[in-house]
């Protein structure tokens, strides 16, 4: 009797190892999800970076070249600078000749006239003398008035040159703010990126945390399992020898006792995976109430290959919106099912050998991760697969 309890706690204990699993298969399907989305976020937030990189080293070179005009533009105001001084000088000379000669033609002008008049060896000499004399008079005028033109074009000039270079000093201003946005920009970036790096880093942790303590549930699952075989083969040969029957009794029909792994009827239908959830009463994916779980729960990577537990002819290759893409091959005396995969690579009909891959592991139908859904039958009826494997 305590041998029987000891059993059914152990049961029990498998059974909750593997709502744990199936739980922790689910959380770490949810870890890798968001580990993707972080990547990809970075990854967006980079490339945003990177642009923003390029478009401040474009405002910078034209910063640099904006800077180089504007020094161009002043070397030519220098120029003209010096040319407008030029002009003022030639112009303030003209107009103090101009003024002595004029000065002294009025105060000498009489006597002037007279000694050409003198001079002048006819009238016609005198008149071209006296000519002369006006032209002189003329001549300052017309240099006067051509000085004043040159400084006022020199100034018209500096003015443009000026307005220019304002212009240019604005541009660089405009630019300079540009600058300061596009770097704030970029730290902004740079602040987000280390933030998700921060989040990836966490993920990670939790994801490896998550791995371990599945990887631990297992163990405990399959220690748990070894423990109940033993217990439970312990019970059958007490019940034999206490027995009140022959020996006939004791090897007859008690029932197919667990084998070992590897040496049943079947052979494990997908190796690479590890299981998440035996077949009997458990808790609902969901987490709302229980269920009675027909098979054996195989969790794996999506893609993961799925294998014939034995030679047969395959029977049915569906499709509905509980079992998603599945499989049924007949063996004779019993028939296995596989369910969810994300491929299947064998028609109804076909006869596959045991061990050839039949299809790839999944999350179609009803399913809350990637898994292989195993199923053993009897006679229609879906038994513990761990008494064929």
């Amino acid at each position: 009797m305590r041998k029987k309890r000891l059993l059914s706690f152990l049961l029990v204990l498998m059974m909750s190892f593997g709502m744990v699993l199936q739980v922790h298969a689910t959380t770490i399907d949810e870890a890798k999800q968001k580990d993707s989305e972080l990547q990809s976020q970075k990854s967006a937030a980079e490339s945003e970076k990177k642009a923003l990189a390029d478009q401040l080293n474009t405002i910078i070179n034209e910063m640099e070249q904006t800077k180089q005009n504007i020094a161009t533009k002043q070397e030519e105001i220098d120029q003209k600078e010096t040319e407008l001084i030029q002009a003022q000088i030639d112009e303030n000379n003209q107009y103090e000749s101009m003024k002595k000669r004029i000065k002294y033609m009025y105060e000498n002008g009489n006597t002037q006239f007279i000694e050409i008049l003198f001079e002048s060896k006819s009238i016609g000499d005198f008149l071209n003398n006296a000519e002369y004399i006006t032209k002189i008079s003329e001549y300052d005028r017309d240099m006067l008035i051509e000085f004043q033109k040159t400084v006022e074009s020199v100034e018209e000039q500096q003015r443009v040159l000026e307005e220019e270079r304002k212009n240019l000093e604005e541009m660089q201003n405009q630019l300079q703010s540009k600058q300061t946005e596009v770097q704030q920009l970029i730290e902004s970036k740079s602040a987000e990126i280390s933030s998700l790096e921060a989040e990836i880093g966490e993920n990670a942790a939790k994801l490896k945390a998550l791995q371990e303590e599945a990887e631990r549930q297992r163990r405990l699952q399959q220690e748990a399992a070894a423990a109940a075989s033993g217990n439970n083969s312990s019970s059958g040969s007490s019940s034999g020898g206490s027995s009140s029957g022959g020996g006939s009794s004791s090897s007859g029909g008690a029932g197919p006792s667990i084998p070992a792994s590897g040496n049943g009827r079947l052979i494990n239908p997908c190796p690479s995976a590890y299981i998440s959830s035996e077949f009997g009463g458990r808790q609902s994916p969901g987490g709302i109430g229980s269920t009675n779980h027909k098979g054996r729960d195989y969790a794996a990577a999506s893609g993961s290959p799925i294998y014939a537990a034995a030679s047969g002819t395959v029977t049915t290759v569906g499709y509905n919106s509980v079992r998603g893409n599945y499989l049924v091959i007949n063996h004779g005396d019993i028939a296995t099912l596989y369910q969810h995969c994300s491929a299947i690579y064998v028609s109804s009909g076909q006869y596959v050998s045991c061990g050839q891959n039949i299809a790839a592991v999944g999350s179609t139908g009803a399913s809350t991760g990637p898994h292989l859904h195993f199923e053993v039958h009897v006679d229609g009826t879906p038994v513990d697969p761990r008494l064929y494997l």
